[in-house]
């Protein structure tokens, strides 16, 4: 592995930079466009929301999702998001200011919120919906306990899907790459009845050919590769001025041998260095039956607007199912032995063996091939009145309702096991209702108050049962809370403000779909947060600046604990959690054809718990102090997966041609500090600098509405480590390999 990882940052962005430096002319009056965000449930410019906000939109989309990129292309994209899985790009999971749940079962609760088309999306797999034909995502920070419902202590993603328009329009977009990479979409919209009826069809569909060989079996080609069909519908009706109607429906059927490919022994004790058992297209597998994971969903949503004189009354009602989601990996990484502890393991067919004698781990076996299949059904209800009076004072007031019921059957084999079979059955229901009020008073032209209130109930019920013995006795959790937010924006001129804000937010108990004797260990209690923060954000001619920093405290944090010397899945929560930090973003139109775009967050974070210890790996080096009973004194300890900084950068360059045309290039990286990936710090698994860079460039035919183009993730083929888990074989998992290839797009 060479030079560095400093070397090289050094060496590819001086080029970066030279780039820049060499394009850039010596005068410029480029000015920058208005921004604007639905972060508050109204449209506002992005400048006037006292909220650490960040939009993504137009190039930046086309080049992140190039090559079949999914929803986990936005880890590190801005500050203090981060995203990551273990699960594959099923279940993604959400950190934002280094707050997020790195449980990986189905009932796992976040606390980065996904809201889809003005709908939350509670489940891991329904964060998973492929992203295409979308108007732009919203990476909202802090807690949003007011105007959004769903855990949202530590923000929310807001992604918006592109809506009918009176003028008939549409695009067609293919591209092919390497490693079978295909990926097709395109969109169709405009008017059917005039006046009166618009409509948006929009659909994807992506393959990627298997690509990772199973050298313990000797199949090559068997696993990494996908299939994904989705295809979305809108009908906008408007039978008057005052009234509105949008019926959207969406439908997704992915499938494929992708789920997470765990890789035994790729780290030495004493180092997290990837080491020569690793290798990025073979892995050496006894089970999982080439890890395949599939899902099968429908969502219908209706939104419905009066205009009622001063008032606007939003109704939004939404139906999500997940009728049919199966996974199933070999979790250990390899092949297991029995006689481990015996020192009697041998290689297989190639490779290393999975499980090398090691006194420390006797008499621990490590053989775990698991999956399941999941159902879910998610009902929510949204009712809203909205002012838009002249006077200083406007306010949102309206309720919320959710429900949601989730079946999940899990099935295992593990050392000695006949077959792959049922391990247990849950069923969680869960049913939350809340009301909420907003309102905002302009005190004079320059000081704005906004204050912000919701009153939240949530209900879980869980029922759990064995095959061979029945079922448990039934789990029931409980809890309500009132959250509230102030805030306080200072207009210092016509472009620039200062503002401050205090914010509370609510996690409500979480019971996993894991079957235990001890109900203890499979549930948390609430946790709730109050978070500080203060900002300010200009416009200027040629820049835009928004700058933020923030403290909070989390009470009752939720945790969950994986792995350990007796390989356990532990819900818990410790005394208090803390958080602070800065981070910006900035905007700078280095030309009239040029804007250099940026971001950097820095968090600190700290768990606070004296008492609260933890089980080492057998093969994991710890680094934190050990009790009297070998356990991990986490006390102090940063959050699991919260990266300690994180950065980006990207360039967008048109280059006007004589007859009208235009060339394209943007280019983006990402970078992410020092990650803990778990509650425990080890050597093995607290990982350092990581980055990826991505690049896309071609030609833009103006008149024709065509363009080619070439593109490239991760161009610099990055072997990243993202995750692992401490059993007695130091497994971890990585980032995708570069992907690169040609683009077409057709626009009408």
């Amino acid at each position: 592995m060479g030079d560095t990882i400093s070397n090289r940052i050094t060496s590819k962005f001086g080029l970066f930079t030279l780039l820049c430096v060499i394009a850039v002319p010596a005068h410029s009056q480029t000015v920058l466009e208005e921004i604007v965000v639905t972060a508050q449930k109204r449209e506002q410019n992005i400048q006037d929301v006292p909220i650490s906000i960040t939009r993504m939109s137009g190039q930046w989309l086309e080049s992140k999702f190039a090559g079949g990129g999914d929803v986990l292309e936005l880890a590190s994209t801005v500050p203090g998001l981060h995203v990551e899985s273990s699960n594959g790009r099923l279940s993604p999971r959400f950190y934002m200011r280094g707050l997020g749940n790195a449980d990986f079962t189905a009932a796992a609760s976040q606390p980065v919120s996904i809201v889809f088309d003005e709908v939350p999306m509670e489940k891991a797999s329904l964060k998973s919906f492929p992203l295409f034909d979308l108007d732009d995502i919203e990476v909202i920070r802090g807690p949003q306990g007011t105007l959004f419902g769903r855990n949202t202590t530590a923000g929310i993603l807001k992604f918006d899907s592109r809506r009918p328009t009176e003028e008939t329009e549409g695009y067609l977009k293919a591209s092919g790459g390497n490693k079978g990479t295909v990926n097709v979409e395109g969109a169709v919209g405009g008017t059917l009845v005039e006046n009166t009826l618009m409509g948006r069809f929009s659909f994807i569909t992506q393959h990627r050919s298997n690509w990772v060989n199973n050298a313990h079996t000797g199949e090559n080609d068997a696993m990494g590769g996908f299939d994904i069909y989705a295809g979305r519908a809108q009908l906008l009706w408007t039978p008057s001025d005052d009234f509105s109607a949008l019926l959207l429906y969406q439908h997704q059927d992915q499938g494929g041998n992708s789920a997470s490919l765990f890789r035994a022994n790729v780290f030495d004790q004493g180092s997290n260095k990837l080491n020569d058992n690793y290798k990025r297209d073979t892995v050496w597998f006894d089970g999982g039956n080439n890890n395949p994971a599939k899902i099968k969903s429908f969502g219908v949503t209706l939104k419905l607007d009066w205009d009622v004189g001063d008032h606007t009354i939003t109704s939004i009602t939404s139906y999500q199912d997940i009728y049919d989601r199966f996974a199933r990996g070999d979790i250990d990484g390899g092949y297991g032995c029995l006689l481990s502890f015996l020192g009697l393991c041998q290689p297989g067919p190639a490779g290393p063996p999975s499980t090398p004698f090691n006194p420390a781990a006797s008499p621990f076996v490590v053989n775990v091939d698991t999956g399941g299949d999941q159902e879910v059904e998610q009902i929510t209800q949204e009712i809203r009145v909205a002012s838009n009076l002249d006077g200083p004072f406007n306010y949102q007031v309206g309720a919320f309702y959710f429900e949601d019921d989730l079946l999940s059957i899990s099935q295992n084999q593990s050392a000695g096991a006949p077959a792959f079979v049922v391990g247990s059955v849950s069923e969680i229901e869960n049913t939350t209702w809340a009301v909420f009020g907003q309102g905002s008073y302009d005190i004079s032209e320059q000081l704005t108050l906004t204050a912000g209130v919701r009153y939240t109930d949530d209900e879980k019920d869980a029922q759990h049962e064995r095959p061979a013995t029945g079922p448990l006795d039934p789990i029931s959790l409980a809890d309500d809370e009132l959250s509230w937010d102030v805030s306080l924006a200072f207009a210092v001129s016509a472009d620039s403000q200062v503002y401050a804000r205090v914010a509370t937010g609510f996690r409500a108990p979480t019971i996993q779909d894991r079957l235990e004797d001890d109900p203890e260990v499979t549930t948390a209690d609430s946790e709730t947060i109050m978070s500080y923060e203060i900002g300010y954000k200009a416009l200027f001619e040629k820049v835009r600046l928004n700058v933020a920093g923030f403290y909070y405290e989390v009470d009752d944090m939720q945790l969950v604990a994986v792995g350990g010397d007796a390989n356990t899945t532990t819900l818990l929560n410790a005394d208090e959690g803390v958080g602070y930090g800065v981070e910006f973003d900035v905007d700078i139109a280095l030309t009239d054809n040029m804007i250099l775009s940026g971001g950097f967050g820095y968090n600190k974070t700290e768990l606070n718990d004296k008492e609260l210890t933890l089980p080492v790996g057998p093969m994991a080096t710890s680094r934190d102090p050990l009790d009297e009973n070998g356990r991990a004194i986490i006390d102090g300890n940063p959050f699991q997966h919260a990266p300690k900084w994180t950065a980006n950068l990207q360039l967008d360059y048109t280059h006007p041609l004589a007859n009208g045309n235009e060339l394209y290039l943007f280019t983006d990286w990402k970078l992410k500090g020092k990650t803990s990936d778990f509650l425990y710090e080890s050597i093995e698994f607290t990982f350092g600098t990581q980055f990826e860079g991505g690049l896309r460039l071609g030609y833009r035919d103006t008149v024709r509405n065509f363009e080619i183009g070439l593109f490239a993730r991760n161009i610099t083929n990055e072997h990243n480590p993202i995750g692992g888990i401490d059993f007695a074989n130091n497994l971890g998992y990585v980032n995708q390999p570069r992907i690169w290839g040609g683009e077409a797009r057709y626009s009408f």
